[in-house]
């Protein structure tokens, strides 16, 4: 039996308390949880220990809180502000049993020598996988489609630079598709102990002159796009990989649904892929 997690993004306008019996209720065994709506959370006043209990009461875990954004950043301010980040995601983490949270690379080095976007990259984020290390946290790269490093290849180039046994990737079926440089066979030689996550879901490029919004080039469920998902699909069996699949519907469509269908459609359509 595969292991079966709901991206809270999926259902975006619920709270991360509803999210955790919505999430049990379509038959998920673990979430994925935005960072944002732990932020929420815990801007309300309300204690974590609130939240472990309602995840102990519907058999529920977070395996990643998603995520840490603009690591590549290299002022000094935002370097300051990213550990700092860091160090308390990391704090909130812990305390709510999940050992994952994902990285984000953006566009600060765009335009730049490759060797030199993995460099800068590296450095930052092995002093965040030095403080995660202190709470038992290891992080996912999401390699995302239109940033400097898209792809499994620089993904992996990146994995060795930082040298670092935490720091890993989340296998994101859309941004890897869209960036275009990684295939199936990619995947499939891809070392399965560097994957900590698979982002399942799918996508259509944008027609053209079309502007780039990925809440409208996502909103579709797996099997309605163009990634052809069986053949990702089995490229990730391929590896050996045995951890959660994840499924991530980033869809202003979707968005306006109720979200309790939303949730166990999601749940649906991973069993008719991987049930």
């Amino acid at each position: 039996m595969y292991k079966k997690a709901l991206h809270t993004k999926s259902i975006w306008k619920s709270n991360l308390m509803t999210d955790i019996r919505l999430a049990s209720e379509a038959g998920f065994g673990a979430m994925e949880v935005a960072a944002t709506k732990v932020w929420d959370y815990l801007a309300s006043g309300r204690p974590l220990s609130d939240v472990t209990e309602r995840l102990k009461q519907y058999n529920m875990q977070i395996i990643s809180i998603n995520d840490i954004a603009n690591v590549e950043r290299t002022d000094d301010d935002a370097v300051r502000e990213t550990l700092a980040e860091t160090e308390k995601l990391s704090a909130v983490a812990q305390q709510l049993g999940c050992d994952c949270i994902q990285l984000v690379p953006l566009l600060a080095l765009e335009g730049r020598p490759e060797d030199e976007v993995i460099e800068l990259t590296a450095k930052n984020i092995a002093r965040i996988c030095d403080i995660g290390a202190k709470y038992g946290v290891r992080f996912q790269l999401e390699p995302v489609g239109w940033s400097p490093i898209n792809s499994l290849r620089l993904t992996q180039k990146l994995i060795r630079a930082v040298g670092r046994d935490n720091f890993g990737t989340v296998i994101d079926f859309f941004h890897l598709f869209v960036g275009g440089g990684t295939t199936p066979d990619d995947v499939r030689q891809f070392d399965p102990s560097r994957i900590y996550h698979i982002h399942f879901c799918d996508c259509r490029l944008p027609k053209e002159g079309e502007v780039f919004d990925e809440t409208i080039l996502r909103g579709m469920y797996a099997g309605e796009g163009e990634v052809p998902i069986e053949e990702w699909v089995q490229a990730v069996k391929d590896t050996g990989y045995d951890g959660w699949w994840s499924y991530e519907l980033i869809s202003a469509h979707h968005w306006e649904e109720d979200v309790r269908d939303v949730a166990q459609q999601c749940s649906a359509v991973l069993d008719r892929y991987l049930g």
